[in-house]
């Protein structure tokens, strides 16, 4: 037997027992007659003593050769501990030690195997095993396990089946850009990697499955940032027979039920905000509601006065900082240069002080009459002592700018408790967006969305103006899930292949497997999918998905443990008919 129990399960009640723990060497601390050493495992630590004249001979000597993350088995009598540790949960208790076996000695680390350790990013990714020993990784992946099994029990109890649908598949040219896998046996042919198991979802519903889950890896060659990884996790979801109401009803209860469940957090309804009062009110499809700090509208208050940079704006619109008026002029000169920042974009930032007497100190004082700033305060219902921060310009631009400008505000101000939950729903987006690069329409979500059945109408003179049947969930400012009613009308399918440049041949081509399933009887449907990785960071407080992936790559989307992505045998090159010849260099 290797083990009795494991280093994070010994209590008072087993004093006096004798046990068997294995583990790793987490530290050692030797005071001459007293020799005390923290053994480690997944559960937890305990404290293995040894005393000169105590324990047996012969072990204290060969404790004190053990080195960190040595894997050793000891046996031992469970005692009280005399200086108790109220740190962990078996700090009551300690072991004395009569045996030890080393199972398998260990070079010394590259970094402290600990809570808060000296290795940074890169060398804790190249030992990515080591890191993993760590109790806050380890957690996470708990969160994670945790978060998994609540979703399958919440589906599962709603009579959802878990199907799992092909990792080889076709390319399509919607989306972002598709890792493709050579065929060998089909020279000159290519799988994709599936972004998403979009069509076969929907051909599951054409099947009769009419309540499908799948919690799945897709795949997305695209730029990485903090909260994108090549391969990613999605819980994805498909229902048949249902409304956009369905939907957002039974997903609304999913995320309410995994709160309640890991977070012990209780969530009440959701509210649901159009995409238009989105971008109007907050200058994002995803708005951060834990804190209000709403856009104001200024154009009819400000234009006209003489002061050319409002009066040559499309828009004109600002915010209100409660209790920043006391801001000083490098406070405000460093959010000038934020909102300048080529990111943001803006060309510069108008402010008004509403001081504690009432009165308000303007950087365009010159322009404006004290009656005229007064109206702005009216405007925002500013009260002494706030900040009114003002940016114009073309209005897309102005309103993404602001949208930074609220959110920086937000985070300064202290008002993005990670520990505070605010979840809503967006509805109601544009079907269609126009692209300038190559002047034609893209779909908003994917060519599969159902157009709002009172707007198909719009669809040969003013498709732009088209509302989608979709939705996204939004917890925080961040998207965890988007989804919408499906097209399954072969028809309506193919008149929204051309609105978005398809020929009929290209269309055939891509996607004649699911509209000839559509004649087969397709029922309505619907579905869901939501960033698993994502809630999994929301829920733990991390800003960084990397962190809930037991593997993940870098911005450069290698994995420096393995050294992948790597060149590949001549012989294999052959058998897959590639020629690498005209390769740049370098």
């Amino acid at each position: 037997m290797f083990r009795t129990h494991t280093c994070g399960e010994l209590r008072l009640d087993n004093v006096g027992e004798e046990v068997i723990l294995t583990g790793w060497v987490q530290r050692l601390r030797d005071k001459g007659g007293m020799l005390w050493v923290d053994l480690r495992d997944r559960y937890g630590i305990t404290q293995l003593t040894m005393e000169e004249g105590i324990t047996p001979a012969g072990i204290m000597e060969q404790a004190r050769n053990l080195g960190r993350e040595y894997v050793v088995k000891v046996v031992g009598k469970v005692v009280e501990r005399y200086s108790k540790n109220d740190k962990i949960p078996t700090g009551d208790v300690e072991l004395h030690v009569s045996k030890i076996v080393v199972l398998n000695p260990a070079k010394l680390p590259p970094f402290l195997i600990e809570d808060e350790t000296d290795g940074g990013d890169d060398l804790r990714m190249k030992y990515r095993y080591l890191d993993l020993r760590r109790t806050p990784v380890r957690r996470n992946l708990e969160l994670r396990h945790r978060m998994m099994r609540a979703t399958r029990d919440y589906l599962d109890g709603r009579n959802f089946i878990e199907v799992e649908t092909p990792y080889l598949i076709k390319s399509t040219p919607e989306g972002a850009r598709d890792f493709v896998v050579p065929s060998r046996m089909n020279a000159g042919e290519f799988y994709a990697l599936p972004q998403s198991p979009q069509t076969f979802k929907q051909l599951l519903m054409v099947s009769g499955f009419d309540k499908y889950f799948q919690i799945v890896k897709c795949f997305r060659d695209e730029d990485l940032r903090a909260d994108r990884q090549p391969e990613f996790t999605q819980i994805d979801c498909e229902m048949s027979f249902v409304t956009q109401e369905d939907i957002l009803n039974t997903f609304e209860g999913f995320i309410k039920y995994l709160f309640e469940k890991v977070k012990g957090v209780h969530i009440n309804k959701l509210p649901r905000m159009t995409y238009a009062d989105a971008m109007k009110y907050y200058g994002s499809d995803k708005p951060d509601t834990r804190f209000d700090m709403r856009f104001v509208e200024l154009n009819p208050l400000v234009k006209n006065k003489g002061f050319k940079v409002f009066d040559d704006a499309e828009l004109v619109v600002g915010i209100c900082a409660q209790g920043a008026a006391s801001y000083t002029r490098k406070q405000v000169d460093e959010l000038t240069d934020f909102v300048k920042r080529p990111q943001i974009g803006a060309t510069g930032l108008v402010y008004a002080r509403v001081n504690e007497d009432g009165s308000i100190k303007s950087s365009v004082d010159k322009f404006y009459t004290a009656e005229d700033l007064q109206a702005w305060a009216k405007a925002f219902n500013a009260k002494p002592g706030d900040l009114i921060l003002i940016l114009a310009g073309e209005t897309d631009k102005t309103r993404k700018a602001l949208n930074e400008l609220r959110l920086e505000m937000g985070t300064r101000l202290g008002l993005r408790d990670k520990n505070v939950f605010s979840p809503l729903w967006v509805v109601d987006f544009p079907l269609l967006e126009w692209d300038e690069d190559t002047k034609r329409y893209h779909a908003m979500h994917h060519p599969f969305t159902s157009p709002k059945p009172e707007d198909i109408e719009l669809i040969d003179d003013r498709p732009g103006q088209i509302r989608a049947n979709a939705y996204d969930m939004v917890i925080n400012g961040v998207e965890v899930g988007g989804g919408s009613i499906r097209i399954h009308d072969r028809r309506l399918q193919e008149q929204m292949f051309r609105l978005l440049g398809f020929s009929r041949a290209e269309a055939e081509a891509q996607f004649g497997f699911l509209m000839n399933a559509f004649e087969y009887g397709a029922p309505p449907h619907g579905g869901i999918a939501f960033g698993f990785d994502r809630l999994c960071s929301l829920f733990g407080g991390s800003d960084s998905i990397r962190d809930y992936i037991a593997f993940p790559k870098n911005n450069s989307g290698r994995d420096v443990m393995i050294d992948a992505p790597a060149p590949i045998a001549q012989e294999q090159l052959n058998e897959l008919h590639i020629n690498m010849k005209n390769l740049p260099k370098g």
